[in-house]
């Protein structure tokens, strides 16, 4: 089985090609092609990432990394056109029905994919939420279109799912390790802090989640009450681990750790975030070493409240194993934390590797390859018919949860 997919959830636009061989049990994946293209230089301006931008973005993007994946995957051919006139005109009309909405995009479309062969592909998969709706739509529309364009089924996939399941990919080839079930799943990324509990693939319950601001929009924020660039995540680690090898004394006033003592496994990070603004009042003017200091003291609250929280779940639900995704997992603090807890507590830790802790395309392709997979045979059929695709037509669904 061959799986094109596509995300464009928030300011990363990408489309990988994966080949699975075997069934849902014990399956194979190989990446035939792969491209990213991040939106962070046009973003870090601003401080953060606008929606309509994003989505113009992902407009301008998506067409080339189509090309170049198609390339790398010996699926790029072109066509002489064969329909006639009334057929042709008729296609056209749908594709532009489709693309109405992405004026940019459709105009890429005509000029460098109607032409090209359809390709071996068996499935088009595609992020439909949760993320910015804006951003969301482009990608759906275009999987849309590809679809049309190429008689080629659609399946829309979570976003958070794709991040659980991008702990497997570790080189070109691989295969699912022997996960040891129950699982807990700790997402962070700049919109999601989620603690997730999974008795077998594709079961998931939600234990908690953030109330308010997610750890990675904390770090972005904190980042611009001290002036630094976006986005604030690697710059704030930058500065607290600066701190810790220079052996600085302590912040004099320690920040809270929220919800760290609560019974449930809920967070909250806005008022962390608030903290540190009255702190920064207070203090006036900011030395490179006071940066540094709040750098470090707001790291160290905040994975304390997220080591603390996954600690009492695992204890809780006796898992046998720790799944970390989200671009957060990218935080050096974090993993030295959760690899020594995991340690002491006798739990397998999976982490991505770094390039999968960004959102991606190739953990959309696994999750639409599962989730393909366990759908009854007849319903497969129906999603393969035009009908069927009408009928199950995919939407943006900005707050889409498990």
């Amino acid at each position: 089985m061959k799986i094109l997919s596509i995300e464009t959830s928030c300011d990363e636009s990408a489309i990988s090609i994966l080949e699975v061989k075997g069934g849902i049990k014990n399956p194979t994946f190989k990446i035939l092609g792969n491209a990213l293209r991040s939106q962070i230089k046009i973003h870090e301006q601003y401080g953060g990432v606008f929606p309509m931008m994003a989505k113009r973005e992902h407009q301008k993007n998506l067409t080339p990394l189509l090309l170049k994946v198609l390339k790398e995957s010996n699926f790029l051919n072109t066509k002489s056109e064969t329909l006639n006139p009334k057929k042709l005109k008729t296609r056209n009309l749908k594709l532009e029905t489709i693309l109405a909405r992405e004026t940019d995009l459709l105009v890429h479309f005509k000029k460098h994919v109607i032409n090209i062969k359809k390709p071996a592909i068996d499935l088009i998969a595609v992020t439909n939420g949760p993320g910015l709706e804006p951003a969301l739509w482009v990608g759906i529309n275009f999987a849309q279109a590809l679809g049309e364009l190429w008689d080629i089924p659609l399946l829309g996939v979570n976003h958070m799912e794709g991040h659980i399941l991008s702990v497997l990919p570790n080189k070109k080839e691989f295969s699912i390790s022997n996960f040891k079930f129950p699982m807990i799943a700790l997402l962070v990324s700049g919109g999601h802090t989620e603690l997730v509990l999974i008795k077998k693939f594709l079961s998931y319950e939600i234990l908690g989640k953030t109330r308010d601001d997610a750890a990675g929009e904390a770090f972005d924020k904190v980042a611009r009450i001290l002036g630094l660039p976006y986005p604030g995540g690697p710059e704030i680690s930058r500065l607290a681990q600066k701190a810790r090898t220079s052996h600085l004394a302590p912040l004099n006033f320690p920040l809270p750790r929220p919800m760290i003592h609560s019974k449930d496994f809920d967070f909250s990070f806005s008022g962390l975030k608030t903290a540190v603004l009255y702190l920064v009042r207070d203090m006036g003017i900011l030395s490179d070493t006071d940066k540094e200091k709040i750098a470090r003291e707001f790291e160290d609250s905040t994975v304390d409240v997220l080591e603390s929280k996954t600690k009492d779940a695992i204890l809780k639900y006796n898992v046998k194993s720790l799944i970390i995704g989200g671009g957060v997992t990218a935080n050096k603090e974090l993993q030295k934390r959760l690899k020594l807890m995991s340690k002491k507590l006798g739990v397998d830790l999976y982490l991505p590797e770094k390039k999968m802790s960004t959102d991606n395309a190739i953990m959309i392709g696994i999750s639409a390859f599962f989730n393909f997979s366990k759908t009854p045979a007849s319903h497969r059929k129906l999603a393969q018919s035009k009908a069927g695709r009408k009928k199950n037509e995919i939407k943006a669904e900005g707050n889409l949860s498990f």
